[in-house]
This record gives C-alpha cells, structure tokens and sequence, in this order.
C-alpha cells in the first residue's frame, strides 16, 4: 500500500530540515492521494522542479507503489517554473507542492532517469 500523501510530505519536510535546509508547503493537496511536485530553489536564483514519474518507468521492477520523481524542469527560471505548475494545476487541483531550499538532495527523494 502506498502511504499518504500528506504524510509523505510531512516525513520529507523533517528530513530536509534534519539535513539542515528549509522546507515549505506552497500548495496543500488532497491529504490521500494528491500528486506531490518539488520545487527545489538554488542560490543563484534558478529551481529545479520534480513531479510524479510514470508508474511505467519502475512498475517492472515491482516497485509500483513506491513514490519516485522525475525531473521536469533542470535550474530554469522561477517564472518557468511557475508556468509549468500552473498547467499542472488546471489539470489536477489536489496537487501538492513542497518547496525546498537546499544545494544537494542526497538521498531525500528517489528520482527516476526520464532517459
């Protein structure tokens, strides 16, 4: 069984705070089962935005319901970023979105290869 949503973002919070960075809801989705997007911010100014992978992509490995991420946009510009979200939410309203503000994911999240 997969775990909630809002208990997923809730762990992945404490872990980014554990791990010294700042974590922050930006957008509450549906606590069950709402996709959940990472917006990760740079110093610089630039972000990195994460979302649901396709269960396609690891379902073989009989994987299915672990969570896993796939890079969407790679340190694009916040008006970027946020354009991309915006089409996102017309097409899913119970989505969530963790902003994070950390330089290294480490080992935070698993994130899928798209290629």
């Amino acid at each position: 069984m997969r775990i909630r949503s809002d208990f997923y973002v809730s762990a992945l919070t404490r872990r980014v705070f554990s791990a010294g960075g700042f974590a922050a809801v930006e957008k509450k989705g549906a606590d069950e089962a709402g996709a959940i997007f990472i917006r990760q911010r740079f110093r610089d100014g630039t972000e990195t935005l994460y979302g649901p992978a396709p269960q396609s992509m690891f379902e073989e490995m009989g994987e299915a319901y672990d969570r896993r991420f796939e890079k969407r946009l790679d340190r694009a510009e916040p008006d970027m970023t946020a354009e991309h979200l915006e089409r996102e939410l017309r097409f899913d309203r119970d989505l969530w979105v963790l902003e994070l503000e950390t330089d290294e994911l480490g080992d935070l999240f698993p994130v899928v290869d798209a290629g």
